[in-house]
């Protein structure tokens, strides 16, 4: 089969501006819990778009961790992704729930996350995840697996899961939305798209696109 004539028909679900909370972040919290409830693989997972010094996106998937008054993701402020962040600290971010033929994107400015918050995450990770926070420096280059297992044992001989502390370059960041997207499937690609946007007197305005 070329891949050209790979097509779904999408038929579960419809949306209408009459359907949808008054702020998208309370519109998310309805559709992650459907998505929880119909046990989508890697719910929490969404596609991260940051900005190349060279004015080029680079996207990547990381892990939803919590939602607030944005959305909160964890990483290695030395990494590349981190230092684009910090740089440049706009994102655009999609999430795709194929079970229930979902979309939504998200596009806002990213906040540093307090270390009170960054440790009470990393706190809340077994411990294998923060030695691995302590092991990798990532987006660097090394000479083989061999250099991460090496790391791995001298990090497992210096901290014990009651005196590991978490690195002061590993934290969170929190995406402040001021766009966002919810996308249904519909038949005959006459999908559903409801937009929201932020305007300057801090009001949600919602708005259908045309598929």
């Amino acid at each position: 089969m070329k891949i050209s004539d790979i097509r779904i028909d999408y038929s579960l679900k419809s949306l209408d501006v009459s359907d949808v909370l008054d702020s998208p972040l309370d519109q998310f919290n309805v559709w992650f819990q459907e998505a929880l409830d119909a046990k989508v693989l890697e719910v929490n997972a969404m596609s991260l778009a940051t900005i190349r010094k060279d004015g080029r996106p680079n996207a990547r998937i990381v892990l939803l961790k919590g939602v607030d008054n944005g959305f909160l993701f964890f990483t290695n402020y030395n990494s590349i992704k981190g230092q684009e962040l910090i740089k440049t600290p706009y994102v655009a971010a999609t999430f795709y729930w194929a079970e229930l033929e979902r979309q939504v994107r998200i596009f806002g400015k990213v906040e540093k996350l307090t270390a009170k918050e960054s440790d009470e995450y990393f706190f809340s990770r077994p411990y294998s995840s923060q030695i691995g926070a302590w092991v990798s420096p990532q987006s660097e280059p090394i000479e083989n697996r061999g250099v991460l297992v090496e790391r791995e044992t001298k990090f497992q001989e210096k901290f014990t899961p009651e005196t590991i502390i978490r690195p002061e370059n590993w934290g969170g960041f929190r995406i402040l939305v001021d766009e966002m997207e919810f996308w249904q499937g519909r038949p005959s690609r006459l999908h559903d798209r409801i937009y929201y946007t932020l305007d300057e007197t801090n009001t949600w305005k919602i708005s259908r696109l045309a598929p």
